[in-house]
């Protein structure tokens, strides 16, 4: 189904618009409602609702801040914001939709959860509207996340990968002089911090995306979306996910808790009780804020080191959304909101205060945390993720896996084998396999 609606850029009021696309329906009537003229900011009115699936402690704040400056021009733009967890917030999102009441007008979608929503109908398509009309200033990678079909659903908020995350005093209180460029690097660095400073090496978090660097690390990867293959249990990935067993078993690395292994690292590295960890930009705010760390000046920001292959670790971050069953009398108030959470201004203070990653390249000149430009070459080694709509779903299988082969020793050919009849059988059945 595809639908016009009234929107509205800067004091312009345009013809823009937003298609509603379903699955396998490519339109079936077009509704026109074009208007022009000068109108004033505070001539837009509308009640919106935003899901925000961000940390609400770390992160929250700001976004709340930022909507109170964009009421500065839009008075008459209510922002109902809500912060939903994110681990909530996929699941929650389609059970709304689907039943056409209660889902937000507008959303922070994970990247993966984007051609997912697009595939089933939820959200609206942007192409042609002011949300799309400087495209070219979005970075490349990011801007590929907000795609299905050719069309684009989405809006890139910000960009993000793994990094290797380190405490400068204690790799020089350990003799290290440069941060571990490969794994067999990491393993001598562990050992070498736990021999001459008592403390824990590496902390690793036992979880499905996390292990995506190892297998990336040795040429692996989930699966081949041109060959429309399952090679998550093939020989490379299987490497990688040994080579990781291979360090958790070496002096200096962290033995994890089979639950909440991700506070049980970050507290760790905050306490300035491990030396090395793999981590993204969205906890810089919250190391920053650790009284126990030492501040910025003592983080080191490196690419995750590389396998026998090379170093890579995959492209993550969110888009704003639009949900298709949004009324179109709130679109110039949704159009408006958007363009100013995205533009350069609005991601270059999220870089500042959060450390998050812009996606807009004319952002970076206005940034002056000196973290972002730490995290440019790590996200030169990030690995593009299959942008599929099953592709919210690998991660499921993918994490038991990770406990079962991380935390519990379990053979990583056995338990690979077995996420990969789980995507066969249930995530995406018309693939073959090894």
């Amino acid at each position: 189904m595809r639908r016009t609606l009234p929107g509205l850029a800067g004091t312009a009021a345009l013809a823009l618009v937003l298609a509603a696309c379903g699955g396998s329906t490519e339109s079936d009537s077009t509704t026109d409602t074009n208007t022009s003229g000068d109108t004033d900011a505070a001539s837009v009115e509308a009640e919106l609702t935003w899901w925000d699936t961000s940390d609400p402690t770390n992160e929250g704040p700001t976004y709340e801040a930022l909507i109170e400056k964009f009421n500065e021009d839009y008075p008459n733009v209510t922002i109902n914001y809500e912060s939903v967890p994110f681990g909530d917030a996929q699941n929650k999102f389609k059970t709304a939709a689907e039943a056409g009441s209660g889902a937000p007008d507008i959303m922070r979608a994970e990247v993966a959860w984007v051609p997912e929503f697009a595939s089933l109908g939820y959200l609206y398509e942007l192409d042609g509207t002011e949300l799309t009309a400087d495209a070219s200033d979005f970075l490349a990678t990011p801007s590929s996340s907000t795609k299905y079909n050719g069309k684009t659903y989405g809006v890139p908020q910000v960009t993000d990968s793994l990094a290797l995350m380190y405490n400068k005093k204690l790799l020089s209180d350990a003799g290290i002089t440069a941060a571990p460029k490969t794994w067999d690097e990491l393993k001598a660095a562990a050992a070498a911090v736990e021999e001459k400073t008592g403390k824990t090496g590496v902390y690793l978090n036992p979880q499905g995306y996390f292990m995506l660097p190892f297998i990336y690390g040795e040429g692996g990867d989930l699966i081949d979306p041109e060959a429309k293959k399952i090679i998550v249990n093939a020989p490379e990935a299987v490497a990688g996910v040994e080579k990781e067993q291979e360090l958790l078993k070496s002096p200096g690395f962290a033995k994890p808790p089979a639950t909440d292994a991700y506070t049980a690292m970050m507290n760790e590295f905050k306490a300035g009780n491990a030396a090395m960890i793999i981590n993204g930009p969205w906890e810089v705010n919250n190391i920053k804020g650790a009284t126990t760390f030492g501040g910025l000046e003592n983080l080191g920001i490196a690419p995750v080191p590389a396998g026998s292959a090379k170093a890579g670790a995959p492209v993550g971050g969110h888009d704003y959304v639009v949900w298709s069953g949004m009324p179109q009398e709130k679109a110039a108030g949704a159009i408006a909101f958007i363009k100013f959470m995205a533009s350069a201004e609005s991601q270059a203070k999220l870089a500042d205060t959060l450390g998050l990653l812009p996606t807009r390249a004319s952002a970076y000149d206005k940034v002056s945390n000196p973290i972002i430009g730490e995290f440019k070459p790590v996200m030169e080694v990030a690995v593009e993720r299959a942008w599929i709509p099953e592709g919210g779903k690998l991660f499921g299988p993918l994490d038991e896996a990770a406990t079962k082969a991380l935390v519990q020793g379990a053979d990583a050919q056995t338990t690979l084998d077995e996420v990969a009849r789980k995507y066969k059988t249930e995530v995406v059945k018309d693939y073959s396999t090894q």
